[in-house]
């Protein structure tokens, strides 16, 4: 039976508690957490057991008398004095742990993490990798999320792009948002930062072990907060020299050509996939939207009329509205997928947007 007891308090540990921390700080976060817990609970007990031991022995039925008494500057003082040494007790390793989580110093690694309405975009800026880019979204399948299909181990916690590092080198992460309030949160590292519009701030981390990572972010940040998870991979050195020299080698081979200028067939295909990767969840696969929050983009005043109107929307995103700024998508892009929509389901202008024309708009 005490086995079994053991065996249901670590369950209940592994539940209930914080996730196993896989970094030094993530360790003293963990222990700093316990440490205020047990202070709390020691607090608790001791002042409701003395209350109730009061009333119990001093109750009426046991003959007590009520007692007439004034203040006592002893009680005040001690009751004054002993709460705020055990504050200092508290405060002391609270805020060592804290300058340590401000300590971005000496990074090996520096990635810039930015929010958007509905996923994380990532810059590799300084160390092995530097000038990596990439986006990652939420890659847990339409039908889990309607019901329609089993949910996977990692329901909504998936992404496409996960962001990887090596293991045992600083990583600085540099917040902000390209749209409203973000937070960057993987418990595991004992990372929590706000991204904010227009500021940037910085928290990091080291890996101890390898391994994979998830967090969200914490943020209510619009309709589809919960489907922007964040996917840590924490590699080998090797491993991560590997992946970086594959990226930038895949980065250099993808470069699209800004000056090409292209023809209507071969643009749709390149249009429809952007589409579906940015705009489907709003606006449906089949250009109808989910009115009145997210508007058909068939037979739309804005798709088939002035193609400056569209290019800015797409660029700068609609106030008051949830159609956000998607700025950060290259000109082939943005290009791409302004003509799908305007040659798309019953929309036929025949019109091809250059990318010339969104690197114009943008200057």
């Amino acid at each position: 039976m005490g086995l079994s007891l053991l065996s249901g308090l670590a369950q209940a540990e592994m539940k209930l508690n914080l996730q196993e921390p896989v970094t030094e700080l993530g360790h003293k976060v963990y222990d700093l957490h316990l440490l205020m817990t047990i202070v709390c609970a020691v607090i608790f007990v001791a002042v409701f057991g003395v209350m109730f031991w009061s009333v119990f022995v001093h109750r009426k039925s046991a003959g007590h008398k009520a007692a007439t008494f004034h203040e006592s500057t002893t009680v005040e003082i001690l009751w004054t004095i002993v709460p705020v040494f055990i504050l200092l007790g508290m405060a002391w390793p609270a805020t060592k742990t804290i300058l340590a989580m401000r300590d971005t110093s000496n990074s090996d690694i520096t990635i810039k993490a930015t929010g958007y309405q509905w996923k994380w975009g990532y810059d590799y800026l300084k160390g092995d990798g530097a000038g990596i880019s990439f986006v990652s979204t939420l890659s847990t399948p339409q039908p889990q999320i309607r019901n329609e299909a089993e949910k996977g181990a990692d329901y909504l916690l998936e992404v496409d792009n996960e962001l990887v590092v090596p293991v045992g080198k600083k990583v600085r992460i540099l917040t902000t948002a390209n749209d409203v309030i973000h937070a960057w949160w993987v418990p595991a590292l004992a990372v929590k930062q706000d991204a904010v519009p227009g500021f940037i701030r910085d928290t990091w981390f080291r890996a101890e072990k390898t391994g994979t990572f998830r967090g969200q972010c914490a943020e209510l940040c619009g309709k589809d907060h919960g489907y922007m998870p964040i996917v840590v991979k924490v590699v080998t050195e090797d491993e991560y020299a590997a992946w970086t020299d594959g990226q930038l080698k895949a980065m250099a081979a993808a470069a699209d050509d800004p000056d090409k200028m292209y023809e209507l067939g071969e643009f749709l295909p390149r249009g429809e996939k952007v589409f579906a990767a940015n705009c489907a969840a709003c606006h449906q696969a089949n250009g109808k939207g989910l009115p009145p929050a997210f508007p058909p983009l068939d037979g739309s005043k804005v798709v088939l009329g002035p193609q400056d109107d569209q290019i800015n929307v797409l660029l700068h995103g609609r106030s008051g509205t949830a159609m956000a700024a998607f700025g950060h998508l290259s000109d082939t892009e943005i290009a791409a997928v302004i003509t799908y929509t305007r040659n798309s389901w019953g929309n036929a202008t025949g019109e091809v947007i250059q990318p010339s024309d969104i690197k114009m708009a943008r200057e």
